[in-house]
């Protein structure tokens, strides 16, 4: 009876490889499904001659050189990108796609060379006979812990469609708060970056020309108090331009080294927390973060001291991580969340009973995307209602300081007139 070779993968994504006697391609098919295996190529087994190594072997050559690591500058892939491949390979998986082939399907229509090279090297992984999750350790730089510890919790619990789809839309709801926070901050930012340009023209080349002109049609009558101020400004500032600039220079380096410190970090991430109006924002933010994390990890099936370090480590903030390793502690010695939670004083009581109803109803999972939901709406709000105060202020301050400017300038004007008749 004719043998046939199959690749195949079963319900945990990993490949399978294998012979089988049938009388046909069909009933191969039917007889690799049987054993309980998605298959994805059934071909007659072939007796190898030298001619056909010789192709295999420049096959093989020209993968290689195909698979060659591209040089990359920069960051490898960034989150959105990744958040794109995560729902599209979701959807795939959930379709009923093998998880060979989907990695396969996305390879080739990927566009950027480095995430294209990664994702043939999850596809070779597989056909390697390992785990999603192993090829997905080997590229730390792409996918992080969190990302890599649900991908294996859904291989070993047999639900790995599941367990994307909800890395996705984690994933998705995650980049959603990130591009509303940004978006909110940009309008500030322009208006700071115009405002700092208008000055400094002001300042550098129109105050100067106005100066020369008091100075020869004036002939040294005294100038108007204000005018005085903005001259003598202006003259500072053209001045010590040079030592301006280095000193912004230095004050940006010494708060990237400051932030790289163990003291200076925590110094900041403690005044993150507390400086007014946006320290309020920043612990909100927080928590939905710390939230959302714990309970997709929770979800996912991932044993509850490995989800608290990964949630530690996705926190980005020193005073939480603080927090979590000492609920981390205290649970590993067998107490529950709610209590040491609330014991580290940086998440309100709200949050804590919560997590403590969801740790006595059983559905800490759901509770905590609960709290999520509800503080990933208060940023929002936060967000908007922070977005309003700004702008005007914002607006003001940029017509208060350009029409003390104009209005100083043109104080002279009267003597000037009067001198000139």
């Amino acid at each position: 009876m004719p043998r046939f070779t199959f690749s195949a993968v079963d319900s945990s994504g990993k490949e399978r490889n294998g012979l089988v006697e049938a009388a046909s391609v069909e009933l191969a098919s039917v007889q690799v499904k049987s054993m309980g295996l998605f298959p994805t190529a059934i071909a007659p087994e072939e007796v190898a001659s030298p001619a056909r190594s010789r192709r295999r072997k420049t096959a093989i050559a020209t993968t290689a050189v195909r698979t060659k690591k591209p040089v990359v500058i920069g960051r490898v892939v960034s989150r959105k990108r990744l958040t794109v491949f995560t729902r599209q390979l979701a959807t795939l998986v959930q379709a009923g796609l093998p998880l060979l082939r989907s990695l396969e399907v996305l390879g080739r229509q990927e566009k950027a060379p480095a995430f294209k090279w990664v994702i043939e090297q999850l596809a070779e992984n597989i056909r390697s006979g390992n785990t999603l999750s192993e090829g997905l350790s080997s590229h730390p730089k792409v996918f992080d812990r969190l990302y890599v510890n649900m991908v294996r919790a859904g291989e070993a619990g047999g639900v790995l469609d599941v367990v994307l789809n909800r890395l996705a839309r984690f994933m998705e709801k995650a980049e959603r708060i990130k591009g509303r926070v940004r978006a909110a901050m940009i309008y500030p930012i322009v208006i700071m970056c115009v405002t700092v340009i208008i000055l400094g023209v002001l300042m550098i080349y129109v105050v100067p020309k106005f100066e020369d002109i008091y100075r020869d049609q004036l002939r040294g009558a005294p100038l108007p108090v204000l005018t005085q101020i903005v001259l003598e400004t202006a003259n500072a500032i053209k001045n010590n331009l040079l030592s301006g600039i280095v000193l912004v220079v230095a004050a940006v380096l010494g708060f990237r080294l400051l932030k790289q410190s163990r003291v200076g970090a925590r110094s900041l991430d403690w005044l993150a927390l507390h400086v007014p109006l946006l320290g309020d924002l920043a612990l909100k933010a927080s928590i939905a973060r710390f939230s959302r994390t714990l309970g997709t990890l929770l979800a996912s099936g991932v044993p509850i001291l490995q989800s608290l370090l990964i949630t530690r480590d996705t926190s980005g903030n020193s005073i939480v991580v603080e927090g979590i390793d000492y609920v981390h502690d205290r649970v590993k010695e067998g107490e529950s969340i709610a209590i040491p939670l609330e014991q580290t004083k940086v998440f309100p009581g709200m949050v804590t009973s919560m997590i403590d109803v969801g740790e006595e109803t059983g559905e800490l999972n759901e509770m905590l995307n609960r709290v999520a939901d509800t503080y990933e709406e208060e940023v929002d709000n936060a967000v908007a209602g922070l977005t309003s105060i700004i702008e005007p202020i914002m607006i003001v301050f940029l017509a208060g300081v350009v029409g003390t400017i104009v209005v100083a300038l043109f104080l002279p004007i009267k003597d000037l007139i009067q001198r000139l008749q």
